[in-house]
């Protein structure tokens, strides 16, 4: 008697409207992706952002009390932000020196 093989795939079915699928297949050949690719990477990806969301922290009460301490301190300047939110905006003149 065959043995039953355990299926690796599983089909998902969409209806959607002409527009929906012009803009997805238009996407999907700028990434050089099929329809199913792209559409598949981009609904994993939606679902771990959503499990992230809501997925809880779990740490120790020691960790927690070194967490609430660093949190509840001073805050501190991280060098190379400070440097990045000094320099102008790529569309800001730089002819002058001067920001406008």
């Amino acid at each position: 008697m065959p043995r039953a093989v355990e299926r690796k795939e599983h089909p998902l079915s969409m209806r959607l409207p002409e527009t929906d699928i012009a803009i997805i297949d238009r996407a999907a050949a700028l990434r050089g992706r099929s329809r199913t690719d792209f559409v598949r990477d981009a609904a994993v990806r939606a679902a771990e952002d959503v499990l992230m969301e809501t997925a809880p922290i779990r740490m120790s009460p020691a960790g927690f009390k070194a967490f609430m301490a660093t949190m509840s301190g001073p805050a501190a300047p991280v060098p190379e932000m400070v440097e990045l939110f000094q320099r102008p905006a790529p569309w800001e003149s730089t002819r002058t020196g001067k920001r406008r």
